[in-house]
C-alpha cells in the first residue's frame, strides 16, 4: 500500500479545480452544466503572440531554455520593471514562482502571513514547503483588505514572509498606494520579514494600480513581485510567469527550479516576449469589457434576495456573501448550513458551478468568475436566481 509523504498531509486537488473538472465531467455525461468557476479569460491569445511562437519554432528555438529564462524574455521583463536581468526568474507559470520561492526560503514552522480571502493554492504551497500559514481575516466590511494593525499583531519572530495579492483572487480588492505604504511602514520595523507581492492581475484593474515595489521602495531589497502573461494576455495554457526580486533570492529560486523543471518552454517564452513588447491595445479593450461584465454581474446578483455583492476594483471575480441564504431549506428539505452546502445545491438544482468561500479561507461567500462571455454570465445569474427562489425559509 502506498504511503504518502508527511508533506502531503491535508493537501489535495484544489477545490476550484475539483469543481471545474467535476462540472466538465457532468457536461460530458450529457448534463446541462454551466461552470463559472475558473479564472480563465474567454478571449483568444493575441495573433501577434501566436505568430511569434510560430516564428520561434520555424527558427529552431526548440531546445532547452536556460534555467532562469531566456536572455530575451528576462531582459524585457527587467526593462519593464527598471531592474537588471539578474533580478528576474522565468518559470512555468506564476504558481511555480511561488513554489520556488517558498521551497528556497522556508524552514520547518517558518510563518507566512496571508490575508484571507486568499487564492486557495497559497496555503498548500506554503505547507508543502515546510512553512505555516498565518491567516488574517479580512472581511467585506474591511473591503477584503488587511490593515496595518492586523499585520503588526500577527508578526512573530518566526514570521518570514508576508504574501499579498492585489488585485485579489477571489475578491477583486485592490490596495491603494497609500494602503501599501502604510503596510510598508510596519514592515520597515521588522527587517526579518520579506514580502511576496502577487500582481498577476495588475493589468486588469479598474482604479489606479500600485505595485508594492513602487509604493514601498525602501523595501525593494526584500520584495519579490510575482507576475505573468496568463491573465491579461489570455495565455493560461502557455504557462509563463516570473518573479522580480533581489539577485540573491533569484539565485536561490533558480537552484530550486533547476532540480524540478529546468527552464520554461522555449516557444512559450518567445510568445511571452511578444506579449510584453508587442501591440498592447488589447489590454485596455479587454479590461473595459471585463469592467462591463463586472457591472452586469454585480447588478444581477444584488437583485437576488439574500445575496449581497460589492463591486470589485480589479481581476475578474466577484465574491458575494450568501450568508442571507444560510439557514434556508432546499425544495427537498435539506438545510443549507454552509457556503459549500449552498454551492452544491446550486449545482445540483440548476447546473451552475461556483466555488464556495471556504476554499479561499472566508466562509459565507462564494466566488463567481466573470471571465466568460456575457451570454454565459446572464445565464448563470438567472440560474442562481432560480435556485434561490426555490428555497424555503426554515
Amino acid at each position: 500500500m502506498l504511503k504518502n509523504s508527511d508533506r502531503l498531509d491535508g493537501i489535495a486537488l484544489s477545490e476550484i479545480v475539483a469543481i471545474s473538472e467535476g462540472a466538465a465531467r457532468m457536461r460530458a455525461d450529457g448534463h446541462d452544466v454551466l461552470a463559472l468557476s475558473t479564472g480563465e479569460p474567454d478571449f483568444p491569445t493575441p495573433p501577434h503572440v501566436c505568430n511569434a511562437a510560430h516564428e520561434a519554432m520555424q527558427a529552431g528555438q526548440t531546445r532547452y531554455a536556460p534555467t532562469a529564462g531566456t536572455a530575451q524574455l528576462r531582459g524585457a521583463i527587467a526593462d519593464s520593471a527598471g531592474v537588471e536581468a539578474k533580478n528576474v526568474i522565468v518559470s512555468t507559470g506564476a504558481k511555480q514562482v511561488l513554489a520556488n520561492l517558498f521551497l528556497a526560503t522556508l524552514n520547518s514552522d517558518d510563518e507566512v502571513i496571508v490575508p484571507a480571502p486568499y487564492w486557495t493554492s497559497y496555503s498548500d504551497i506554503i505547507s508543502m514547503s515546510g512553512g505555516r500559514t498565518v491567516l488574517l481575516h479580512c472581511g467585506a466590511e474591511a473591503g477584503f483588505k488587511m490593515t496595518p494593525e492586523q499585520l503588526e499583531a500577527a508578526i512573530t519572530p518566526r514570521t518570514r514572509w508576508l504574501l499579498l495579492n492585489s488585485p485579489s483572487n477571489p475578491s477583486g480588492a485592490v490596495y491603494s498606494k497609500e494602503e501599501l505604504a502604510a503596510l510598508g511602514q510596519v514592515l520597515e520595523r521588522y527587517p526579518h520579514i520579506w514580502i511576496a507581492s502577487d500582481e498577476i492581475y495588475g493589468l486588469i484593474c479598474y482604479r489606479s494600480f500600485a505595485s508594492f515595489r513602487h509604493a514601498c521602495p525602501a523595501l525593494a531589497d526584500r520584495t519579490l513581485v510575482i507576475n505573468g502573461v496568463s491573465k491579461a494576455h489570455a495565455m493560461t495554457g502557455w504557462r509563463v510567469g516570473w518573479g522580480i526580486g533581489p539577485a540573491e533570492l533569484i539565485k536561490a529560486m533558480t537552484a530550486v527550479q533547476g532540480q524540478i523543471t529546468s527552464g520554461a518552454c522555449s516557444i512559450s517564452q518567445a510568445a511571452a516576449h511578444a506579449a510584453l513588447t508587442g501591440d498592447q491595445r488589447h489590454i485596455a479593450s479587454r479590461a473595459a469589457e471585463f469592467r462591463a461584465r463586472r457591472d452586469m454581474v454585480v447588478s444581477a446578483l444584488n437583485e437576488i434576495p439574500g445575496i449581497t455583492c460589492a463591486a470589485p476594483d480589479g481581476a475578474f471575480y466577484v465574491f458575494p456573501s450568501c450568508q442571507g441564504i444560510l439557514g434556508c431549506q432546499t425544495p427537498d428539505g435539506k438545510l443549507l448550513e454552509t457556503d459549500a452546502d449552498f454551492c452544491a445545491y446550486v449545482l445540483a438544482f440548476t447546473g451552475l458551478a461556483i466555488v464556495p468561500g471556504r476554499a479561499f479561507g472566508l466562509p459565507g461567500h462564494f466566488r463567481l468568475s466573470y471571465a466568460y462571455a456575457r451570454r454565459d454570465l446572464q445565464d448563470g445569474c438567472l440560474r442562481l436566481k432560480r435556485a434561490v427562489a426555490a428555497l424555503n425559509i426554515s
